[in-house]
């Protein structure tokens, strides 16, 4: 039970981690200036702690469903607009910015762009410092203009270090007429999903057991399709 708390190890290279952290301290220190030109300083640095937990996510696990792009513009948005509601028939207490993180949660997992950094967002547009709070909905352009200009040095600097990013929807390759499919080897294990991550040496936000879990599954499922096929065959 205690080994449970051990963290995993870590697959990738010190070259990628270093690769991670600088693209996330130039991406974090470029949107906060980028801010800071239109809204002043004072209104840029209060969104630094959000823009600096997503870039964790733009650059060092870019792969995950967590760091797309319409993860981090949907999520943005979603909790910009929740909290400065929130914020003007509430108030600015902590009790609201909790609800706002809460409706920011529901809203993104609703509309498939869940992004962890939101609901910090949420609760720190909420929690807002004088200068920020006064800005009023202009506030929503600061947090799209901060989330826009970190997703463009995402995108620029993952592409210029050979990471592919976005990540699109990885499509099954087309099966000739005729020509049977690949067998499926079902002694895939953890081991061997920890080796093939190894392999491939960029950050993946899922541990091989789940993967390992993933695919045991797919294959009952399989097996489930077949066996309803060949017997809808015969029927018929």
């Amino acid at each position: 039970m205690l080994a449970r708390w051990f963290p995993a190890a870590i697959n990738t290279r010190p070259t990628e981690w270093s690769r991670a952290a600088i693209g996330m301290a130039l991406g974090t220190m470029l949107s906060v200036w980028v801010c800071a030109q239109v809204f002043g300083m004072e209104v840029a640095l209060h969104l630094l702690g959000p823009l600096g937990a997503s870039a964790v996510l733009l650059f060092a696990v870019s792969s995950g469903a967590l760091a797309q792009p319409w993860s981090i513009i949907g999520s943005y948005l979603c909790a910009g607009v929740v909290a400065l509601l929130v914020a003007r028939v509430l108030g600015r207490t902590l009790g609201s910015a909790c609800l706002a993180a809460g409706m920011t949660v529901v809203l993104i997992c609703w509309l498939r762009c869940l992004h962890p950094p939101a609901g910090g967002l949420a609760m720190t547009l909420v929690l807002a410092d004088p200068v920020s709070a006064g800005l009023g909905w202009y506030e929503l352009g600061a947090v799209m203009l901060g989330a826009a200009a970190l997703l463009t040095c995402a995108l620029a600097y993952n592409n210029a270090t050979r990471t592919r990013y976005p990540k699109g929807a990885v499509e099954a390759p087309a099966v000739a007429m005729g020509t049977p499919p690949a067998p499926v080897d079902p002694a895939i294990t953890a081991a061997d999903l920890k080796l093939a991550l190894a392999d491939m040496e960029q950050f993946y936000d899922i541990e091989p057991t789940e993967l390992e879990q993933l695919i045991h599954t797919a294959e009952a499922h399989a097996r489930r399709r077949s066996i309803g096929e060949v017997l809808a065959s015969r029927a018929a």
